[in-house]
């Protein structure tokens, strides 16, 4: 029996990027929980934008990972990204909802995944770029589809990574690669590099990370929770926390704070002229 095909939904009060895209408002559905055999499913569910993160998702992700970390019924936490991308990163019109409220950084959310005592697995499917790549990137581990892509195309638009993650997971030439060029990976390269532990069909995704949950669920709990603290303790000895914390580097503040000619025209095309016309701009060279 096919399934029925989603309504879609009313955008006629969405707001809309100067090229007439809509962009769907904050919604306290942007995040999703729920506990199925022992494992706690927290979805990005903003599939329209590909599960773009802004402040209300980040409140959203922080209170489900703490929610998780309280759950006596939950002992793994799979995270994941409703429809086709696991995140394609920072949302570049939260502009056209204005929120003052208190949010936690994407570097606060994912630095909480580090030290959550329970493991996280990522599974990823279509992009995780950008701040997307990251928040895979700090899981503990990560199950990918054979669609998913990965990359810190952040220096293309002429922003800083969030969360320095990436070179604690690949080598030093293929750290210099993806945050110098840019470049994007397939799901095999990714595994190569070290951002991934496995690469799967898309349709046994949902599975395979539910097949790892369930064998990390059915070992001795606290040893599985020692065991992701003693390997994330060897890190911090070699210098992860202030690695991540490099916002507080005066040299470093400097050079992401000094103004870039490239980086503000391509953020002028894109306010003025919209996204097609700023993404044709910012991917030009990188087509494949």
């Amino acid at each position: 029996m096919t399934e029925p095909t989603p309504a879609a939904p009313d955008t006629s009060d969405w707001k809309k990027t100067p090229d007439g895209i809509a962009i769907p408002p904050p919604s306290p559905n942007d995040v999703l929980y729920e506990v199925r055999d022992g494992v706690a499913w927290v979805t990005l569910n903003r599939p329209i934008v590909l599960n773009a993160m802004n402040k209300n998702v980040q409140r959203l992700l922080l209170a489900a990972m703490e929610r998780a970390e309280a759950d006596d019924a939950a002992k793994v936490v799979v995270l994941t990204g409703a429809g086709r991308a696991f995140s394609a990163g920072g949302d570049m019109w939260a502009v056209l909802y204005p929120d003052d409220a208190p949010a936690p950084t994407g570097t606060e959310v994912q630095s909480r995944i580090w030290s959550l005592a329970k493991p996280v697995i990522a599974a990823v499917r279509g992009h995780a770029v950008g701040q997307g790549c990251e928040l895979a990137g700090v899981c503990d581990l990560t199950i990918a589809s054979e669609t998913a892509r990965f990359g810190e195309i952040q220096v293309r638009q002429g922003y800083a990574p969030p969360m320095l993650i990436t070179p604690y997971l690949v080598a030093h030439k293929k750290a210099m690669e993806l945050m110098l060029l840019g470049e994007v990976l397939d799901a095999h390269q990714a595994e190569a590099a070290g951002l991934v532990n496995r690469v799967v069909p898309d349709a046994e995704l949902e599975s395979a990370a539910a097949a790892m949950a369930q064998k990390l669920a059915a070992l001795p709990q606290n040893t599985v929770r020692l065991n992701k603290a003693l390997t994330n303790r060897v890190y911090e000895l070699a210098g992860f926390r202030d690695g991540i914390d490099w916002h507080t580097d005066k040299r470093l503040h400097a050079l992401a704070t000094t103004p870039d000619a490239v980086a503000e025209a391509r953020q002028k095309t894109r306010q003025e002229r919209g996204w097609n016309e700023f993404k044709q701009d910012r991917d030009r060279g990188y087509e494949r």
